[in-house]
């Protein structure tokens, strides 16, 4: 029949354009929403960021339904990884507050590398004067200081693993969807 790689290729292939148009949707409608600052690069990095997380959400489920026998095990499985991500983003607890033998379920979440690249993307740059938790404290140091982001200069890093987290998710689709076989005879 056909090869396997072809069916994963173009599955993988057939959600792009519209996992783009669902991040340039969702661009357009929560931007202006949340205030965020208006530039055309912070749009840019919103739209880039909004896409590559959707992407890899995206390739999550693909690659967890191709992994298991059925939808009920795959949905079990996605509920625990959906939690870790949660758990391991750095927004429930920052970064430098993760204990040091659990940091690396930090460096390897993608949803921790999204949420750094979006506000450092957004906020990274803006030194205006906020009071948080009681102190005075510019927008980007406050980032630095709780989150432990730093600014601008290493954006093209989280873009570089964002970009990779789809990449990595896609090829083990397409490597379970060839080598996993649930059938029984």
């Amino acid at each position: 029949m056909y090869s396997s790689w072809a069916y994963s290729f173009a599955q993988m292939t057939i959600e792009i354009p519209y996992v783009f148009l669902q991040a340039v949707l969702f661009v357009i409608i929560t931007y202006p929403a949340i205030g965020f600052y208006w530039a055309i690069n912070k749009v840019i990095w919103n739209v880039y960021i909004m896409f590559f997380s959707m992407l890899y959400f995206t390739y999550l489920g693909m690659l967890l339904v191709a992994l298991t026998p059925n939808v009920q095990v795959a949905s079990i499985l996605a509920s625990f990884c959906y939690s870790m991500m949660a758990l391991f983003s750095g927004f429930l607890m920052p970064g430098p507050s993760i204990p040091k033998w659990w940091v690396w379920c930090y460096w390897i979440c993608p949803t921790a590398w999204s949420l750094q690249g979006l506000l450092t993307s957004q906020y990274g740059d803006i030194e205006k004067e906020v009071t948080i938790f009681g102190e005075q404290k510019a927008i980007n140091a406050f980032l630095q200081s709780y989150y432990g982001y730093h600014n601008h200069h290493l954006l093209g890093v989280v873009a570089l693993v964002i970009s990779a987290f789809p990449l990595v998710f896609a090829t083990g689709f397409a490597y379970a969807i060839a080598k996993v076989n649930f059938q029984r005879r």
